[in-house]
């Protein structure tokens, strides 16, 4: 597939107990499903070749010899197949049973992993059964091929050096030094799980996030394969629970109780990115001791399935109060902190009756309740002037009524003019020294508004603005602290329509109507009554560009891998051309804006992406951007 993605299998087939031939059908023909289907890793659960549930059967040789000749069978059955399987089975070794993962592909054993921890509680009694895995690493007479033999096994593809798979065992993942901690310091990208554990009420809700937090500390993806159907259920039930996931996101989950192959797309080039990035100092101690395995793939471009949200700085359904709720909080107690250690008594802070500003205000609201402190020493003020509309400026006074701070109407027009006259500029020239001089003009009014009431200048402007360097320089640009420095535009809305709702009333319909308000400067004359100046018709949707910024500089993701992604996300929404088309602006802007970004205010930063040079992103102001342009074309 392109871009590092590689797609996977978890597969639970319907077995027999110690019914070996039924379940190697089962397995072979899982196995030439998955491969039509462009899987390049497909994973069975734990014993599936026999059964985990044969109890003291695996002592009867006659299992074991029929064990290996299937294991013989499927081998033959991947000859041709670059598909890398692993399958769950007892393997005997010098007079010993272990219970192991066996790697096959194109026809060949690659090697065999042993369990290394053996549960011995409840319903478990594996030690009565097998051993334990030791570390040595040696080797097995298998199917009349010499096998590597051992945990330290590092599969590794001819085609692509980024995947690289290891694997463990159902128990290993639960225990306290899971042999995937090993397995990824020492190079791999991905572990595979082959598992039976058995069902009690919400063991699944455990395991599960067993998976997701292994695969986040490990910066991995993670295939985990469950039993099912067809186990013993003497005394215990299997569900066939499978999971795939990525760097603590669950791509991919089964329905419990219902046996099938389950399909993900699993992104190692990220994977290996995110670690040479963010974790370079886990990932650098050497581990001695593994033997890597080479293997051929399936690299046929198969089509992606893996879901990417629109949005993807706004949280998903299920945590998104919570979400809300933190976000606003971490904002305020931003503000709060600032006012106790400089002492202001008053927040100063423009109202355009647009969204940023509400949010700003928003926030101010709640750090002076917060705080014990009078809502009137909030001071907002409305500055209108040629662009402004009746409808954004009733808005902007009728949010600060409802809220109860204190109101400041204060016209620049005639400010603005006299400036005008000064820098000899005439006053039809609608160019950016026209639409400047009002930003700059406002943030004046609010810097000396603030050094006469002992307050602070709250900062309105957006991540999304910041990144695409939508804002005037020592203009809106400028603040004492910058409340929404890392809340880009889409989460902006989302955290408006939330406080909304949380407040009701008065003030919910105001913030509605803001909500409902065309996104604009408002910087050029009102054209009958209307908006002169539509932001996103100039600079392009904020939906778009955020999902830019956040694969750009959250996962240095290449601006070809930005446009794959795009175009399989807005596929329903925007065609290629378009798509294209901002790309190009968001890095062209990225790029040639990155001064104004050198010398942003303080700010809190509330998510995994910021862009101030404190904090995540560092840049120099004259990096040419041709690179970034080219690999778009």
């Amino acid at each position: 597939m392109q871009h590092g993605f590689v797609k996977v299998c978890a597969a639970t087939v319907p077995i027999k107990v110690a019914d070996v031939q039924f379940n190697t059908q089962r397995i072979v023909e899982a196995i030439d499903e998955s491969y039509k289907k462009g899987s390049s890793i497909t994973v069975f659960p734990e014993l599936c070749v026999c059964g985990y549930t044969c109890g003291d059967l695996f002592s009867q040789r006659v299992l074991l010899r029929s064990v290996e000749s299937a294991i013989k069978q499927i081998s033959k059955s991947t000859e041709g197949k670059n598909i890398l399987v692993f399958i769950g089975a007892p393997i005997l070794n010098s007079g010993k049973l272990y219970n192991c993962a066996v790697a096959i592909c194109d026809g060949k054993v690659l090697g065999v992993i042993p369990k290394t921890f053996l549960p011995n509680y409840g319903e478990f009694y594996e030690q009565r059964y097998f051993v334990r895995a030791h570390k040595e690493l040696g080797q097995i007479k298998l199917c009349g091929q010499d096998v590597p033999f051992g945990t330290n096994l590092i599969f590794k593809c001819k085609e692509n050096n980024q995947l690289t798979v290891a694997a463990e065992l159902c128990e290993d993942l639960w225990a306290p030094k899971s042999p995937s901690v090993s397995h990824a310091l020492a190079g791999a990208n991905i572990i595979v799980n082959l598992s039976c554990s058995s069902e009690i009420t919400g063991k699944a809700e455990y395991r599960k996030d067993l998976v997701k937090i292994q695969s986040a500390k490990l910066i991995c993806g993670y295939i985990y394969s469950g039993a099912g159907d067809g186990e013993s259920t003497t005394d215990t039930v299997y569900a066939g629970h499978n999971i795939i996931s990525e760097n603590g996101n669950v791509l991919a989950e089964s329905k419990l109780f219902e046996n099938g192959l389950l399909y993900s797309e699993i992104d190692v080039q990220s994977i290996a990115d995110v670690r040479n990035r963010q974790a370079s100092s886990f990932f650098a101690e050497a581990v001695d001791g593994y033997k890597v395995v080479d293997f051929n793939s399936n690299t046929a471009d198969g089509e992606l399935t893996r879901v990417f949200p629109l949005m993807p700085f706004v949280p998903n359904e299920s945590n998104f109060n919570e979400r809300m709720e933190l976000v606003l909080t971490m904002q305020s107690k931003g503000l709060e902190k600032r006012f106790l250690h400089t002492g202001a008594k008053n927040a100063v802070i423009g109202i355009s009756g647009g969204l940023d500003s509400a949010l700003a205000l928003l926030v101010a609201y709640r750090t002076f309740k917060s705080l014990n402190r009078n809502l009137k020493d909030i001071i907002a003020v409305t500055m209108p002037c040629f662009g402004s509309t009746s409808h954004t400026k009733n808005n902007a006074l009728t949010l600060m009524k409802t809220l109860g701070v204190t109101c400041k109407q204060i016209s620049i027009e005639d400010s603005v003019n006299r400036h005008f006259v000064d820098i000899d500029h005439k006053k039809d020239d609608y160019g950016v020294t026209y639409e400047n001089a009002q930003a700059r003009i406002r943030t004046l009014v609010l810097m000396d508004l603030a050094n006469k009431c002992n307050g602070l200048v709250i900062g309105t402007g957006d991540l999304s603005e910041l990144a695409l360097g939508w804002a005037t320089y020592n203009g809106d640009h400028m603040s004492m602290y910058s409340v929404n420095c890392s809340v880009p535009k889409t989460l902006v809305k989302e955290l408006v329509r939330y406080e909304a709702g949380r407040l009701g009333g008065e003030a919910q319909a105001v913030l509605e109507s803001i909500l409902q308000t065309e996104i604009s400067p408002e910087l050029l004359p009102v054209n009958n009554g209307s908006q002169a100046q539509k932001t996103e018709d100039i600079i392009g949707p904020y939906i778009l560009h955020d999902f830019f910024l956040y694969y750009a500089v959250r996962y240095g993701f290449t601006p070809a891998k930005i446009s794959y992604l795009a175009n399989h996300t807005f596929k329903s929404v925007y065609d290629s051309s378009t798509i294209q088309k901002w790309l190009k602006v968001f890095y062209k802007r990225f790029f040639s804006q990155q001064y104004k970004r050198s010398c942003v205010p303080d700010g809190v930063k509330v998510g995994c992406v910021s862009l101030s040079p404190r904090t995540d992103w560092r840049m120099p102001s004259d990096a040419v951007v041709d690179l970034w342009l080219d690999d778009i074309n």
